[in-house]
């Protein structure tokens, strides 16, 4: 039913507000024991995810814009805000500098040259994304709760 819902709204044949269909979806994978796969268009937690360097600096360009429909329109077939989710930034092997500034800005950690760079050499060596917690870790601060 969501599938149908995200395409009827990318069709236009509907406009409804779809920003509880996240959770909905989530209330429905937790009763039926079904869970949501990473990879689930627009619902999966891959949907709205970039690590790849060009790809996260076109959408970090549109967000410093505050151009919310353009970050959607450059990486998303679907728009994020649609559901109330944003695009995630997030650090890994093909990350390039404008990611790890982006990650550490929202999180209001001073994205100074030296830490940028262990970042970016740490990604470099790692074949998957670095968690939140290991990226706390390299900048020496204590794991989000």
């Amino acid at each position: 039913m969501d599938q149908l819902l995200v395409n009827l709204r990318l069709m236009g044949a509907i406009d409804r507000d779809l920003t509880k269909l996240r959770e909905y979806c989530e209330a429905v994978s937790e009763a039926t024991g079904v869970p949501i796969p990473p990879n689930y268009p627009a619902m999966g937690a891959d949907a709205f995810r970039t690590a790849t360097g060009v790809h996260a600096a076109a959408v970090i360009k549109a967000l410093k814009k505050q151009d919310v429909e353009l970050a959607n329109q450059v990486y998303s077939g679907v728009p994020s805000h649609w559901f109330g989710l944003e695009q995630k930034i997030e650090v890994g092997p093909l990350s390039g500098k404008s990611n790890v500034i982006h990650w550490l800005e929202k999180r209001g950690i001073p994205a100074h040259a030296d830490l940028v760079e262990r970042i970016l050499t740490r990604a470099k060596h790692m074949d998957r994304l670095l968690t939140d917690a290991e990226m706390l870790d390299i900048c020496g601060q204590p794991e989000e709760q």
